[in-house]
C-alpha cells in the first residue's frame, strides 16, 4: 500500500532473509572476509541493510551464513527466526548457473494447488528471484566461473511450521520461504483499515469516482495492466477486509468499484465472508463443489472440486471444464460486495488467472 496512515515498523520476509544469508555466504567465499551486514534489494527496488548473525567457512568452496528474521511490528510466526544459506561453489557447467534448494527446516510441497510443484522445496518465486539477484550482485563485483548452489535452511523450521497451516496445505517438514516483495508490512487490523480508508480519502480528494479494489500487490499489478489509463490512486489494496472496504467506499460516495482478484479470494467473497482470511477453506470448497454440481450436473467434477487442496487447485479443472462456475463465483462476489456497500455503489468483479489473464469480467466495461 502506498498511503500509510500509521507509524508501525515494517520488516523483511523469510525470502529477504534467505537472500541476505546467501549474499553473505558468497561474499565470504569470494573475498575471504565475513561481512557483518549485507545490503539487499527488495523486489520493489528499495534496498535495506540486514545484519549477519553468523558466518562460517566450511572449506574452500563452502560457506554458511544466517540472519535473524525481523518482521517489524507484524505478528509473524517467524519473527526472530534464524534463516540461513549454505552456499557452495561447484564445477562450472558452461555458463555460470545458480541452483537453489531447500535444506533442514524448509518445507517440501506434497500436494497440488500451490504456485510450487509437488516435490519441490517451498521457496516461492519472489524469494528465488531475490536470491538470484543477490548472488548476481556479488558475482558482478567478484567474478567466478563456477556454478553457485544455494541451500536455504531454517534450524527451527520444523517446530515453527507446527504453528502454521502449512501441513493442511501439503507443505511438510518445515516452513515456507515466502515474500512477494521482500518487505513485511504490519497487518494490525486497525492500522490496515486506517490505511484503506486513507487511500480512499486521497482518491476521493483527487476527483476519482471509480475504485479498483485488490487484495495484494500481485493482483494490483495485474489490475494496473488491465486498466493502464486509470490513475494510480484509483487502485486500493484491501487485503482481507472485504466488508470494511466496501462499506468505506460506499460512505465516501464513490460511484462504482471493481473487485480485481484471484479465484481463491473470489470464492470466499462469493460466500459473503466479511473478512476473507478467516474463512475455513474446507467450507468454502464444499460450497464451491455444491455450486459446481448444481450448474454442471457433473458429479465427478464436483467431487474433484470437493477434494481439492485449495481453491487454486480447483481453478484449473473448472476453467477448462466449467467456466460457467467461475462466472457464477464472480457474479456472487459482485452481489455480496454490493450488499456490504448497502447497494450505494455498483460493483464489477474481475477474476484473474495466476498469470494475470482475465478469465471472468462481470462488466460493464469502463476505462
Amino acid at each position: 500500500m502506498k498511503n500509510q496512515a500509521t507509524q508501525l515498523k515494517s520488516g523483511f520476509t523469510t525470502g529477504a532473509a534467505a537472500a541476505a544469508a546467501s549474499k553473505a555466504a558468497l561474499l565470504l567465499l569470494l573475498t575471504g572476509q565475513p561481512p557483518e551486514a549485507v545490503t539487499i534489494r527488495f523486489l520493489t527496488g528499495a534496498a535495506t541493510s540486514i545484519s549477519v548473525h553468523r558466518c562460517e567457512r566450511e572449506d574452500d568452496v563452502t560457506a554458511t551464513c544466517t540472519v535473524i528474521k525481523d518482521a517489524g511490528d507484524d505478528p509473524d510466526t517467524t519473527h526472530g527466526a534464524e534463516i540461513g544459506a549454505r552456499v557452495r561453489l561447484e564445477a562450472p557447467t558452461g555458463s555460470p548457473a545458480i541452483r537453489i534448494t531447500g535444506g533442514v527446516g524448509v518445507g517440501r510441497v506434497t500436494l497440488p494447488g500451490l504456485e510450487i510443484e509437488p516435490g519441490q522445496p517451498a521457496i516461492t518465486p519472489g524469494p528465488r528471484t531475490m536470491i538470484i539477484n543477490s548472488v548476481q550482485e556479488v558475482t558482478a563485483s567478484h567474478p567466478t566461473n563456477r556454478d553457485v548452489h544455494v541451500e536455504v535452511f531454517v534450524p527451527e523450521g520444523e517446530r515453527l511450521a507446527r504453528k502454521t497451516l502449512n501441513a493442511r496445505l501439503g507443505v511438510i517438514g518445515g516452513i515456507s520461504i515466502l515474500g512477494t516483495t521482500g518487505i513485511v508490512r504490519p497487518m494490525s487490523h486497525d492500522a490496515y483499515v486506517a490505511t484503506i480508508e486513507k487511500a480512499m480519502d486521497v482518491a476521493k480528494a483527487a476527483g476519482i469516482d471509480r475504485l479498483v479494489l485488490t487484495t495484494g500487490r500481485r493482483s494490483e499489478r495485474f489490475a494496473q495492466a488491465f486498466w493502464p489509463n486509470l490513475a494510480e490512486m484509483a487502485f486500493v489494496q484491501i487485503g482481507d477486509f472485504f466488508q470494511v472496504a466496501l462499506a468505506a467506499a460506499a460512505t465516501r460516495g464513490f460511484q462504482s468499484a471493481a473487485l480485481a482478484v484471484f479465484f481463491g479470494k473470489a470464492v470466499k467473497m462469493a460466500q459473503n465472508v466479511p473478512h476473507t482470511h478467516a474463512a475455513k477453506s474446507e467450507l468454502t470448497l464444499k460450497t464451491l463443489a455444491r455450486w459446481t454440481l448444481e450448474l454442471t450436473a457433473d458429479g465427478a467434477l464436483a467431487e474433484t472440486v470437493a477434494r481439492a487442496n485449495t481453491a487454486r487447485h480447483a481453478f484449473d479443472p473448472l476453467n477448462i471444464q466449467a467456466p460457467n462456475v467461475i462466472a457464477h463465483v464472480a457474479e456472487m462476489a459482485r452481489r455480496c460486495a454490493e450488499g456490504f456497500a448497502e447497494h450505494a455503489l455498483s460493483v464489477r468483479c474481475i477474476i484473474f488467472d495466476y498469470d494475470g489473464g482475465c478469465v471472468v469480467d462481470t462488466g460493464p466495461d469502463w476505462q
